[in-house]
């Protein structure tokens, strides 16, 4: 299979399935001399962890990170820090019917006609359970990001028809709330709406969205390797995310030019914006001001309604697909989105150390 590694100079490859022994991640590039210990990974990994509310997976994992190598005496040593979460609540019973048919929108039929084999065991690779790989990667890629000041922020935006009050924005709210918004009363309109999709049997998606600050001007590249191009990578490279938006993305369309335009401005003496309608890039590269992006995450399509589909003799059929599934996946969804970004970021920095003669005299110059 290819296609598991992601990133040039900060670059990560995850692996394992979803009922197998265990999934991780190898992560190559990370500078040597970074303080980094199982908890700065373990906290990033307790954020998307399964079976904490009501309205996320009963299955209970404890998804706790063992460090294999690539740290010596909590410090990075700048060789490949490899990580393994074990799996311990498989149930791989509760899949064992689904070999034999194609669930309606997942990847079973997909995976037949490129594989001509699919891990029918909660959907192998193509499962959410693979992310578990990206959040570890994604920790480390933050704590980097950290020391240079940088800092992110994920939460959710909506639930099907509730949206969060931007007027109403409290940071704490996404961890106290179980639908990771920064909005309580939103939150609680969203898990009501939730409990409504559960007693109809039926599942809902939502939007995420992600800011970066204080990231500096200059990161990205103009052509191919736009900075936005490479975050809607990352991010549409996440199962469930069917769209992805930068500043005011889809609604920049409807805009004529003298509303979309940030007129810049001096202000403490470092160039600002009166606006962030480009959500902090022009020309694919960072612009200095507050980086956003939105994923548009899918309703989770596990559903035990009944359902039309067919089999792998070619025959109609009608299912009710039995397991453990989460009503909706964005609250879990935040922190891969803050992780994706974070790998993407830290990437995009490594290699713009390259883009002017004086980043290299700063280093070897004498």
């Amino acid at each position: 299979m290819a296609g598991s590694s992601y990133g040039k100079l900060f670059q990560i490859t995850t692996w394992g399935e979803s009922h197998g022994e265990a999934l991780g991640v190898v992560i190559d590039g990370c500078p040597a001399g970074l303080p980094l210990s199982k908890e700065d990974i373990q906290f990033f990994l307790d954020r998307r962890k399964p079976g904490k509310t009501k309205i996320s997976t009963p299955r209970k994992e404890e998804d706790k990170v063992e460090i294999l190598s690539g740290i010596f005496e909590g410090k990075t040593t700048g060789t490949p820090i490899s990580l393994i979460v074990h799996n311990t609540s498989q149930r791989s019973s509760d899949y064992s019917e689904i070999a034999g048919y194609y669930r309606p929108g997942h990847a079973d039929y997909t995976f037949d006609q490129k594989y001509g084999f699919r891990d029918y065991r909660g959907g192998g690779r193509s499962s959410a359970r693979e992310t578990i790989g990206r959040v570890a990667a994604g920790a480390v890629a933050s704590k980097l990001l950290q020391t240079l000041g940088i800092s992110l922020t994920a939460y959710t935006r909506s639930i099907g028809p509730v949206t969060i009050d931007d007027a109403a924005f409290d940071k704490q709210a996404i961890t106290d709330t179980p639908t990771c918004m920064p909005d309580y009363e939103a939150s609680k309109k969203a898990e009501a709406y939730l409990e409504d999709c559960m007693k109809s049997f039926d599942s809902a998606g939502g939007v995420i969205e992600c800011r970066i600050e204080n990231c500096p001007a200059g990161i990205g590249e103009p052509v191919f390797d736009k900075l936005d191009a490479e975050l809607a990578k990352a991010v549409m490279s996440i199962g469930a995310v069917k769209a992805v938006e930068i500043g005011d993305g889809i609604k920049a369309a409807g805009h004529r030019g003298s509303e979309n335009n940030d007129s810049f401005i001096m202000k403490d003496h470092t160039v600002s914006k009166r606006t962030n309608h480009a959500g902090g890039i022009l020309g694919g590269i960072s612009d200095g001001s507050t980086i956003i992006l939105r994923a548009h995450v899918k309703p989770t399509p596990s559903i035990f309604q009944k359902q039309q589909t067919i089999n792998k003799q070619g025959e109609n059929i009608e299912i009710s697909i039995k397991g453990r599934h989460d009503p909706v996946v964005v609250p879990r969804a935040v922190v891969v989105v803050e992780s994706m970004a974070a790998v993407t970021l830290l990437d995009a920095l490594l290699v713009n150390m390259s883009a002017k003669v004086d980043n290299l005299l700063k280093i070897y110059g004498k």
